[in-house]
């Protein structure tokens, strides 16, 4: 059921669908998880995790050549009732959410010294949500960060990413049962800088999490949510968007795991692109596991190209072992600008370049609005205007 519509030259959508498939999204990875770097051979790129990426532009990430020396600072700001740490490889609170499954996020988690640990207890309901700074200032840098909420919890989390530099890192999302968190990951990086990071949620028995992902800077990004569940119950929903500008390589590759009974996701993703050589990846995987009978799943990717001369890959694929669950599907898109809408607008009296900003803020509004943070909500709606005025 992948829907493809209006598809500009040099732009891919595929999609698949297994039912009672023999193999599960895991078996596409060229390496079993591990939390060693030495299980993963070196990526060539012709691995259909890496087959998107272009390695040299990973700054040695993925080979080993890349070494730790860079200044990355981490700032937290909480309200009361939420617990910040900084701990060391030996705490057992690190990697509870998930695996590495490729040769960064393992090099990320073999590399780092410290991580920080945030905390929010049981049955804490936040009014404030928690804010966590990361800024680089130059060089190699890994990291690993903990969100953790005790049962019946409810917090919010901005995660906000500036400055320049190369981070691989592992952020770990943990949830008791019955807690609400709902995370917005913003990348506004530098245009030189590298990020690359392993998403993991583990959500717990009727517990909710939202994710947000923000993509707007940097020369190459690639995150990979992933999410599974610990109990029966638990719903996720992964929301995302990006803007990918000339030269810029952005690359979100996600997995749901529904490997519990009666769980529910939701995935939607908007990207926008402009300018020579912008290159946008979206690979979407579901597995519906044979045990978890009653899923509800869905996930949807759309594509706006702004601009000749950007390329887009857009890959959903769903994998379904029992033939006993409530729903599931995906869909994906990608199409030119709008020049009907574009005309309407300026038959209005409305100049063309505030017409085409309506058009694309339409576009993104929607999942603007899942932040949830006023603040963010505007300075992301003034980042989309500050890339369409730079490219009028």
């Amino acid at each position: 059921m992948a829907e493809a519509q209006n598809i500009p030259a040099g732009s891919t959508t595929a999609g698949s669908i297994a039912v009672a498939a023999e193999s599960t999204v895991a078996t596409r990875m060229s390496a079993p998880p591990s939390f060693d770097v030495a299980d993963f051979p070196v990526p060539h790129g012709r691995e259909e995790e890496w087959r998107f990426t272009p390695l040299e532009r990973l700054r040695g990430l993925h080979d080993g050549t890349a070494e730790a020396g860079g200044v990355l600072t981490v700032q937290v700001d909480a309200p009361e009732g939420v617990t910040v740490e900084t701990v060391d490889r030996t705490d057992a609170r690190l990697g509870r959410a998930g695996t590495p499954v490729d040769r960064v996020a393992a090099q990320a988690y073999s590399s780092f010294e410290k991580a920080s640990v945030v905390s929010v207890a049981k049955e804490a309901v936040l009014t404030e949500p928690i804010r966590i700074a990361v800024h680089g200032e130059g060089g190699t840098a890994y990291g690993h960060q903990v969100i953790e909420l005790g049962a019946f919890a409810e917090a919010v989390v901005v995660i906000d990413h500036t400055g320049d530099g190369v981070l691989a890192a592992n952020v770990d999302y943990v949830l008791g049962d019955g807690a609400k968190l709902t995370v917005v990951s913003v990348q506004d990086w530098d245009d030189k800088a590298v990020h690359v990071a392993q998403h993991n949620a583990l959500v717990g028995r009727d517990a909710s999490f939202k994710s947000v992902v923000v993509t707007f800077g940097g020369d190459l990004v690639r995150l990979h949510p992933r999410v599974s569940y610990a109990g029966t119950g638990g719903e996720a929903e992964l929301f995302g968007l990006y803007f990918t500008d000339k030269g810029q390589h952005q690359e979100h590759r996600l997995l749901v795991d529904h490997n519990r009974p009666h769980c529910k996701s939701n995935v939607a993703y908007k990207g926008a692109l402009q300018g020579q050589d912008a290159h946008a990846v979206w690979i979407g995987d579901v597995l519906i596991q044979a045990a978890a009978e009653g899923t509800d799943s869905y996930e949807m990717n759309r594509n706006l190209v702004l601009t000749d001369g950007a390329r887009v890959d857009s890959v959903p694929n769903l994998e379904i072992e029992t033939g006993e669950i409530a729903g599931a599907g995906h869909a994906s898109a990608t199409g030119r600008f709008d020049d009907e809408q574009l005309f309407y607008l300026q038959s209005r009296g409305i100049p063309e370049d505030e017409a085409r900003r309506l058009v694309v803020r339409g576009f993104f509004a929607e999942l603007v609005q899942q932040i949830g943070v006023d603040d963010v909500e505007e300075r992301l709606i003034a980042k989309i205007d500050a890339e369409l005025e730079a490219s009028v």
